[in-house]
Formats: C-alpha cells, sequence, structure tokens
C-alpha cells in the first residue's frame, strides 16, 4: 500500500477538484442539477478507471473510497454540495456509489486481476445508466411504474443497447477474439443489468447495476 500513496492523494485531487468545477458550474451558469449531477457522474467513472493502473492494493481503493463516502454523508447531512445533492427526490446513489467501486474493485481482485470485471461494471453504470435518463426523459415511450418510480421502454432499450456495445467492445479489446457464445453471454449480461436498472430506485443502481454486471460475468466465466 506504501507505493500507492502519491496515487491516492493525486486521485483524491482529482475527486475533489471535479467536485468543486461542477460545484463552480452549478452556481455561476445556474446549470440544472441533473446537469452537473451527469458530468460528475461521468467524471467519477473516467477517474475510476484509473485504480487499476495507478493503485496495487485493495486497501487503498478502500481507503479512497470510504474517505469519499464519508465526505458524501456529510455533504447530504449538512447540505453542501448542492450539484449533486439538490434534487427533489429521494436518492442514495452518491453514497452507494464507492461501495460498488469497492466491491468491483475486490472482485476484479478475485479473477486475477482480469481488467473486465473491473471495468465492465465501471463503464456500463457511467454509460448506460445516464444513457437511459436521456432517452427516457427526451422520447418517454413506453411508460411504465415499477412501485414508486416511472421508466420507459425507450430508456431500457437505450440502457440495454449501450451495455451490450460497452460489453462487446471490453470482450474484444481484452480477449482479441469474439465467438458466437461470448455475444449472447454478453447479451444476457446486458439483459439482467438492463433488468436491474429498471426495478432499482432511490440511487440503489449505483450499486446494483454495476454488482449485476460482474456477478453475471463472474457466473458465465464459472461455467
Amino acid at each position: 500500500m506504501n507505493d500507492d500513496i502519491v496515487p491516492l492523494i493525486w486521485l483524491s485531487f482529482c475527486f475533489l477538484g471535479l467536485f468543486g468545477i461542477s460545484e463552480l458550474i452549478h452556481r455561476i451558469t445556474s446549470t440544472k442539477v441533473e446537469h452537473t449531477r451527469k458530468l460528475v457522474h461521468f467524471g467519477t467513472g473516467a477517474l475510476t478507471l484509473l485504480f487499476p493502473a495507478y493503485l496495487t492494493s485493495s486497501w487503498s481503493v478502500l481507503v479512497l473510497c470510504a474517505s469519499f463516502a464519508v465526505i458524501l454523508l456529510f455533504s447530504l447531512k449538512y447540505r453542501f454540495l448542492p450539484s449533486i445533492n439538490a434534487i427533489d427526490r429521494e436518492s442514495h446513489g452518491s453514497i452507494l456509489y464507492p461501495l460498488a467501486v469497492y466491491s468491483c474493485f475486490l472482485l476484479y481482485e478475485y479473477h486475477q486481476y482480469d481488467l473486465m470485471f473491473f471495468y465492465a461494471p465501471v463503464l456500463v453504470l457511467a454509460i448506460s445508466d445516464p444513457l437511459a435518463a436521456l432517452f427516457g426523459k427526451r422520447w418517454p415511450k413506453g411508460e411504465f411504474t415499477v412501485g414508486k418510480y416511472s421508466k420507459t421502454l425507450m430508456g431500457c432499450t437505450a440502457f440495454l443497447l449501450s451495455a451490450f456495445v460497452v460489453l462487446l467492445g471490453l470482450s474484444y479489446l481484452f480477449n482479441k477474439e469474439l465467438s458466437f457464445m461470448t455475444a449472447y453471454q454478453l447479451v444476457l449480461v446486458a439483459t439482467g443489468a438492463t433488468l436491474v436498472e429498471a426495478v432499482s430506485g432511490k440511487g440503489s443502481d449505483n450499486l446494483t447495476i454495476p454488482l449485476s454486471v460482474v456477478l453475471l460475468l463472474s457466473l458465465f466465466a464459472s461455467l
């Protein structure tokens, strides 16, 4: 873990800088919270992709994730960071995200540092989840209700297709070949993640989406 001290410091400053930029944009330009939340969503996803390259221990990831979970808990309690917290619905997504990242890193270690098991869940969450929200709001076709939450078939379709493209691209990048069986399994992983996203509320999808992706990949890897 000693070798991770410098990367931990600069990664921490990068995350703090992302939050700071989001706050400035929100306060100075009056940008809607939903847009600054998406900025932070993409930004944290991009920074998280650097973990396997610069952090060698899950303890380092735990320190970083726990630190930001505490910061985000305090931001909710004391109402700062409005650029990500000032929304008109109950959401625990910002708190659950660090837990999801740490869990995925543990599973990435368990699978002998196979990058597919880290990049796939992180990228599906960072790309497919915002696209589902964007398409669902822009073209609210096929609206349905799950509990207290409204979803759309358009949003689910955007999630499914983008998740499959992400998974397919990563599979080819890391394995250098694709087969019908691999593509079929990736369709099932994308479908499973889509169903999980559809039934997850209060921001719980920040945890359930990446875990569903990595667990389904683990299941197929064990067959």
